[in-house]
């Protein structure tokens, strides 16, 4: 018997009907000697800090950091998922072979290692990968059924991040929570990859509102209809402006050059998720999170390919693929039929195997888009004249430069006009981008050079801009090439291994910053909140909120699934940084502590990465205002068994036992205590 595990049930139902596993059963269908289940999603997580050590149920900084000696992994307390995974874990006690046919992603890879390891798999494993969910995907798939190991690497840059995440976000939230958040009542949320998106945020932020306008001049003058712009640039003073004025008045202008250059623009690139949520974001105002619901919909729905991507291009594969997926674009035959008269171009900007991995840029699959309703159907569309479009030829434009001159002031006046619009002629964002920019005219009327004539110089009174809010596409963007401002595609395609986050994980990152109150949405822009600010603020570490150095991250995790770089070596690079980080944090006396409102409680009980925790003794804020009297440099933690002093990872060795310091002594006690032993 082949067991199959998907990572939903309506993926399930799918396959089953194409292997002929008819028969429905709680949990699995069965038939043709193929049982397929399903997970719903993760079934399994990281052990908690209480799972392994009782000391670790507690928040208490005598525990930090906290490091497990060998991670493991465990089910998630739910009932639906405990009577799910009996489930599997059967089937799979009887299979001859298992095959995984999770989502073909890193997170999907992770999701099925960890129950077939729960499970305990002993009979070979198999790895369907496909980029879609259409009938004839699937049947090819399960063709070419590769060997497990060949996606190893996958799954140990997945373990790597997941473990990452739980050693920097556990001890870091902690850490900062106890050593500074207000008397335990709330959580001081800090992660691997959030806090260096609310760092981008809050420097936007600062820019914005400790930016100070400057008043500026321009001088432009107005000859035959069409306005001339100084090439002198911004005056800074208007006496400036006013002298430069004055050397042009009553002079005549003339013509000292003309010049046409033809140019070229191609289509537009493919989309991978960011780029998509970026699109909708400016179109339609919605968030990354919705966009990443509806075009999930759409994989599932059969009419687009695997959506978690991070390229814009196709593999050579495709290119014989692609008549047959326009042909079947139904909808779209007045726009398809002139690329389906003739040859189709393939262009490198277009098929690239050396810019693929996993995963190729999201395309139509050619299904019927018949089955989608209201947002589906817009970002269907979006998607199916971006496929379309970049088959289409380069838009042909003429640029015309026009020089002049009134006494010794030179101006420039400059003109576009689209010959052949190309594939400009599908898009009316194309249209909209084409409108001219500041200075550049539609088109320029003939002009000869050495021709003359009167003119009407001015001057036009600007003030400098401040940078603009982030809205969730720009913050996309910033997230992508960490933090820096890049127009270039080419240039962006080449950042993206060092960019924050991972494309499937930034919309639920952003999501998490919304939920702990660290954002808020103003419209369409994105607001940092007095808690986010003083968060970033007190942490000090550049380590923790460094765009720069989780674009390293995320660079070496990249490696890791190539089989370049070591997953031993990146976890102990993150032990090594956190232990760094709680010595640091430690030392520091200043005593400042964050009023934080409106943020998640710290619940009872659970300890996870998602910040739920025991409730902290509030009388550690006074008990830190007690000075060791061992060293006179660090301040008293209450431990486990005893008090201790904040210094013990520079060596400190005091230790006062309850047994002749109770724990249920006030602080002001306690210091009394101190006092007298001292005397």
């Amino acid at each position: 018997m082949k067991v199959c595990i998907t990572e939903k049930p309506s993926v399930a139902r799918d396959i089953a009907a194409i292997l002929g596993a008819k028969s429905r059963h709680d949990g699995f269908y069965e038939g043709n000697g193929y049982c397929v289940t399903w997970t719903f999603g993760h079934l399994c997580c990281l052990k908690e800090p209480g799972d392994y050590t009782p000391a670790w149920r507690r928040w208490d900084m005598m525990t930090l950091p906290m490091i497990p000696p060998k991670f493991g992994i465990k089910l998630i307390t739910d009932r639906g998922i405990e009577a799910q995974f009996k489930v599997i874990e059967s089937l799979i006690s009887k299979a001859d072979e298992v095959i995984n046919c999770g989502d073909a992603g890193q997170e999907g890879e992770l999701i099925q290692r960890w129950v077939m390891q729960k499970a305990n798999v002993g009979c070979p494993v198999k790895r369907l990968w496909i980029s879609s969910l259409t009938d004839e995907s699937i049947r090819s798939g399960f063709r070419e059924l590769r060997p497990s190991e060949d996606f190893d690497n996958l799954y140990y840059a997945g373990l790597s991040r997941a473990i990452g995440d739980w050693v920097l976000g556990l001890n870091a939230t902690r850490l900062y929570t106890i050593k500074y958040g207000n008397r335990g009542e709330s959580v001081l949320s800090v992660g691997r990859v959030q806090t260096p998106t609310l760092a981008l945020i809050v420097e936007r932020h600062r820019a914005i509102t400790e930016f100070k306008p400057e008043d500026f001049w321009e001088l432009k003058t107005v000859y035959r209809d069409v306005t001339f712009n100084a090439t002198s640039g911004r005056y800074k003073s208007e006496q400036e402006a006013n002298e430069a004025l004055a050397v042009v008045n009553g002079k005549s202008f003339v013509i000292t050059d003309v010049s046409e250059k033809r140019g070229k623009e191609s289509p537009q690139r493919l989309f991978d998720l960011t780029s998509l949520q970026v699109e909708c974001n400016k179109r339609w105002g919605w968030t990354a999170d919705e966009s990443l619901s509806l075009i999930q919909s759409l994989y599932e729905k059969k009419v687009t390919t695997y959506p978690r991507v991070d390229t814009t291009y196709l593999t050579d594969d495709i290119y014989v693929k692609v008549p047959d997926i326009l042909r079947r674009m139904t909808p779209y035959a007045n726009v398809t039929a002139p690329l389906l008269a003739g040859k189709l171009p393939k262009s490198k900007k277009v098929f690239d195997n050396s810019k693929v991995t996993d995963h190729h840029a999201i395309i139509p699959t050619g299904e019927s888009p018949s089955v989608l309703t209201g947002n589906e159907r817009l970002m269907y569309h979006l998607i199916a004249m971006r496929f379309i479009a970049a088959f289409y030829p380069d838009c042909v434009f003429s640029t015309t430069t026009v020089l002049g001159k009134a006494g010794d002031m030179e101006f420039k006046a400059t003109g576009k006009v689209i010959i052949e619009p190309g594939w400009r002629a599908l898009s009316t964002e194309a249209k909209e981008d084409n409108k001219t920019a500041d200075g550049e005219q539609a088109i320029l009327p003939a002009f000869a050079k050495g021709e003359s004539g009167p003119h009407k110089p001015g001057l036009v009174k600007k003030t400098t801009q401040p940078p603009k809010p982030y809205t969730e596409g720009t913050l996309l963007r910033a997230m992508e090439t960490a933090g820096k401002t890049v127009d270039d595609e080419e240039l962006r395609e080449a950042m993206k291994e060092n960019g924050i986050g991972r494309p499937s994980t930034r919309a639920a990152i952003i999501e998490t910053l919304f939920k702990r109150k660290y954002i808020r949405r103003e419209r369409k822009n994105i607001a940092v909140t007095a808690a986010g600010i003083a968060l970033i603020d007190t942490i000090k570490s550049p380590l923790l909120k460094s765009a720069k150095l989780t674009g390293l991250w995320e660079n070496r995790l990249r490696r890791i699934e190539r089989g370049t770089y070591s997953a031993a070596e990146f976890i102990d690079q993150l032990k090594e940084m956190v232990t760094d980080i709680v010595r640091n944090v430690l030392n520091d006396n200043s005593g400042q502590r964050i009023q934080v409102e409106n943020v998640e409680k710290k619940s009872s009980g659970k300890s996870t990465s998602r910040d739920g925790a025991a409730a902290r003794n509030p009388r550690i804020t006074k008990l830190e205002q007690i000075v060791c009297p061992l060293c006179g440099e660090g301040h008293i933690l209450k431990g486990r068994t005893a008090y201790g002093c904040s210094r013990y990872a520079q060596g400190c060795t005091l230790k006062l036992p309850f047994a002749e310091y109770p724990d249920t002594l006030t602080p002001a006690a306690l210091n009394r205590q101190l006092g007298k032993k001292k005397k």
